[in-house]
């Protein structure tokens, strides 16, 4: 009979041991999942998709230095795209202009004001010239602050009996100033000079 009490003595510290361990393991698995479900959602929530052209792609953050380069070549490609694309409109030229010239500083409304006062922008006007750019290279120096550049492009400029083909080469600084709508790479252009702009060949339409 002390035996047989024994026995079920023995079994219910058994059973009870094994009670508690599966208790424990269940609290452990429920905090081992908490966390990382908490940890996923952290990961997903810091993840921004960027809608283009109807497809979502991540976009990840990276440190300002990282990206200067990149940044500033397509402030100056952007410049010079709206400040030599031109059409024989007048709200056209001067939007595109306005635009420019916040990105640049005197340098480059001098030379505005330059082209304005020998009828350059009156010519297109009048004689329906359109005027487009495609900028071939941009090489940035990261040696010095400001940091100078050296633009390479080539203008169409098409009139109504041919397409005359120029070569464009300019240069320049960049500054850092703070982002906005009109300067969202964070850089102003300064002391924007031409260093070559001459015909390269006429086609005749």
């Amino acid at each position: 009979m002390f035996t047989k009490t024994k026995n079920i003595d023995t079994a219910f510290r058994y059973s009870r041991m094994l009670s508690i361990i599966t208790v424990i393991a269940s609290f452990l698995f429920c905090g081992f999942v908490q966390l990382r479900s908490s940890k996923l959602m952290e990961h997903n929530q810091s993840r921004i998709y960027v809608l283009a052209n109807g497809k979502a792609l991540e976009a990840f953050a990276a440190d300002r230095k990282e990206n200067i380069p990149v940044e500033a070549k397509d402030h100056v490609k952007t410049f010079h795209v709206y400040f030599f694309t031109l059409d024989p409109d007048e709200k056209f030229i001067q939007s595109n202009i306005t635009k420019a010239l916040y990105m640049a500083d005197g340098s480059a409304k001098q030379q505005y004001a330059n082209l304005k006062e020998n009828g350059y922008y009156a010519n297109i006007i009048s004689g329906n010239i359109s005027q487009s750019i495609s900028i071939d290279s941009v090489s940035i120096s990261m040696d010095q602050y400001p940091y100078y550049f050296r633009c390479y492009a080539t203008q169409e400029i098409t009139r109504t009996s041919s397409t005359v083909f120029r070569s464009l080469v300019t240069e320049g600084y960049l500054r850092n100033v703070n982002r906005t709508d009109n300067i969202p790479h964070g850089f102003l252009i300064e002391r924007w000079a031409t260093l070559e702009n001459k015909d390269i060949k006429t086609q005749y339409r």
